[in-house]
């Protein structure tokens, strides 16, 4: 027959089918459950419990929750809400709480009257946690008795029973469990500080309900509780930069949905809107978000014209005029039966009803509240006018001095050494500080796949600029071109010549200046580079030691002293800055793609990212001032 595919020579027959039973499937591909096996699917499997916990919270049955990290790596969760049911149910002929815990997508949010909003991984969170656990307990508090059932990597260990008495009045559950060390390794232990902030923003979006975490081996405690919601959660974000207006708040109820909506502008330039689903963060936004946008951008500029605030002919404020300096929470609660994520993370709402929905509501109560408070409104449009005006100076300024480097592949920057290599998954360029390191690296590289464009001296900070202003200075204009995406309204990552965006800066205070000045820049303008996993930190050596024709590179002082034990009589070179060290070396220690180490630089939580970019590169002093107090003695000190 025309177009038949050739025939298939290797069997494929009943026998090549596996049905993976039980939570087998869960062991066998953890990544496709949790993201990943290292500590962030850890902290995954703690946030899954507390998520059922909170969706106790949800429907009014719990107010608190208490979580501890224990000395042996496991992790107790404990609530005052119902307790998980444990009676019988007739089709399995075992506990629900049995059939919960060890059964993929078993558990109230699959029924009728259990839950209607409910976070978690569509049910699957908690026999989820169970299978990926060398071991778990179960304590449940329901009808004036206490309930208990233990698993080992997902098996029940013994049958559901009461082993003991507790006051009818008292329900709640109780979840310890360990992650397994087949499955992470041998780290297996939760970082305290990560689960506080995620706790902590659990407690914003939660009003009313107190969440306690605390690290039984630092003995470390935080507790949270917020009667403010989202409004107390915005102002947080915000407290580190200058407020225009009270906050903006409205809570309202449309269509079956629940929309929270809180927003506050500021004096800085970053736009920094957090959207979320039913407690879920939804780092790629989604339908709340393109609804949020729309009747923010409609609203501004429909009241602007209406009160005389923008005069009429001139261009409208774009969306990215009316979002520079703004800090919003958008917070939608479903019906857990329709609930559609793109992707089982959860990164992007899927619910096309809720776009009108958001929308509607925000330009109905923004409208109201430009009216209540004119001066308010005053403020917000002649901030956006005067962003409007900068993106057109802007737009002038690339057109000008970056059109042919961005567009047409010309013109690039005389001071990069272009790499050989087109495909940008197998370039890299070497970001480097002064005559002296740039002359080094440029002698030593690969010339084939490693372009290096030299910064000579601190960039600007653009914490502080707006993009026109970013775009008068030379380094900036430079790196822009050579990383060929273009910035704000053209910016495309597609463009990017480049995989690599590797930061090779000294190890001294200048150092580390300059590579906070470069993150600045990504995480402000060019985010994108960072999420998608482009941007790296090269490590220098500190020191070489020498003993005969034997040398060593090092690269911290614990690994000095190390080597010096085995090593008595050696010298040692510190090196100070990578100008110091020949081509060879710095081929050796610092670019070699066989022997080189690079740092990821990720974001796992925007916000607290963005609160540490503020009060390091911001204009309010004491910030900055609390910030070094507080870390001060987890610093490196170059002396």
């Amino acid at each position: 027959m025309p177009g038949k595919n050739p025939k298939v020579k290797s069997e494929y027959t009943a026998a090549q089918i596996k049905v993976l039973e039980g939570l087998e499937p869960v062991r066998k591909r953890p990544a496709m459950f949790i993201g990943s096996t290292d500590q962030s699917g850890i902290h995954q499997l703690a946030i899954e419990i507390v998520n059922n916990s909170i969706d106790e919270a949800l429907v009014g049955a719990c107010d608190q929750i208490e979580v501890a990290l224990n000395e042996d790596h496991s992790t107790t969760v404990e609530d005052n809400g119902r307790g998980i049911p444990v009676e019988e149910m007739p089709r399995f002929k075992k506990s629900a709480l049995e059939i919960v815990m060890t059964k993929l997508h078993a558990g109230a949010k699959f029924g009728e009257g259990g839950y209607k909003v409910s976070g978690g991984l569509h049910g699957v969170g908690a026999s989820v946690v169970n299978a990926l656990s060398e071991w778990m307990r179960v304590e449940v508090k329901r009808n004036g008795k206490l309930w208990v059932q233990e698993y080992e990597r997902g098996v029940p260990k013994t049958k559901v029973k009461p082993v003991g008495k507790v006051s009818p009045e008292e329900t709640g559950t109780i979840v310890t469990f360990r992650p397994d060390r087949q499955i992470f390794g041998k780290t297996i232990g939760a970082d305290f500080d990560f689960l506080s902030e995620r706790f902590k923003q659990f407690a914003y979006l939660t009003r009313g309900l107190l969440i306690r975490i605390k690290d039984k081996v630092s003995n470390r405690q935080n507790s949270y509780f917020f009667e403010g919601g989202i409004r107390s959660y915005v102002e947080a974000i915000n407290r580190n930069k200058k407020p225009l207006h009270p906050t903006f708040y409205t809570h309202q109820q449309i269509e079956g949905i629940d929309l929270e909506i809180s927003l506050q502008y500021n004096d800085g330039f970053a736009e920094n809107v957090f959207c979320f689903a039913n407690n879920i963060f939804n780092t790629e936004g989604g339908t709340h978000l393109t609804g949020f946008r729309a009747g923010l951008t409609r609203t501004l500029n429909d009241f602007g014209k209406e009160k005389g605030l923008l005069k009429e002919g001139e261009e409208n404020l774009s969306g990215e005029d009316v979002r520079e300096g703004l800090t919003a929470v958008v917070s939608v609660k479903l019906d857990v039966k329709d609930l559609q994520f793109e992707g089982q993370t959860k990164a992007k709402l899927g619910n096309a009803e809720v776009k009108p929905a958001v929308e509607t509501v925000l330009r109905e109560k923004l409208y109201e509240f430009l009216e209540e408070n004119p001066h308010v409104a005053q403020r917000i449009i002649q901030k956006g006018a005067l962003a409007t005006k900068a993106r057109l100076a802007a737009r002038a300024a690339r057109e000008s001095v970056i059109r042919k480097g961005v567009l047409g592949g010309l013109g690039l920057p005389g001071k990069l050494a272009d790499c050989q290599e087109e495909d940008p998954n197998l370039a890299e360029i070497f970001l480097v500080e002064g005559e002296s390191a740039g002359g080094s690296a440029k002698q030593g590289r690969d010339r084939r796949t490693q372009a290096i464009l030299p910064l000579w001296g601190k960039i600007l900070n653009v914490e502080k600029s707006r993009l026109d202003k970013m775009l008068e200075h030379p380094a900036i204009r430079d790196l822009i071109i050579a990383l060929g995406m273009g910035i704000g309204e053209e910016f495309d990552i597609s463009r990017l010549r480049y995989g690599k965006v590797i930061s090779m800066t000294d190890a001294d205070i200048d150092g580390q200046h300059i590579k906070t000045l470069l993150l600045t820049l990504f995480f402000r303008y060019m985010r994108p580079l960072i999420e998608q996993g482009h941007i790296f930190l090269a490590q220098p050596p500190l020191y070489k030691i020498t003993r005969g024709k034997e040398s060593v590179y090092v690269y911290t002082d614990q690994e000095k002293e190390t080597v010096l034990e085995r090593m008595p009589g050696a010298s040692v070179q510190r090196f100070k800055g990578l100008g110091e060290m020949n081509p060879g070396q710095l081929w050796e220690t610092t670019m070699n793609p066989g022997t080189r180490t690079l740092k990821l630089v990720t974001i796992e939580d925007a916000q607290k990212a963005d609160e540490i970019f503020t009060a390091l590169m911001g204009e309010e002093v004491p910030p900055r001032k609390k910030f070094i107090q507080t870390h001060a003695l987890k610093a490196e000190l170059d002396v």
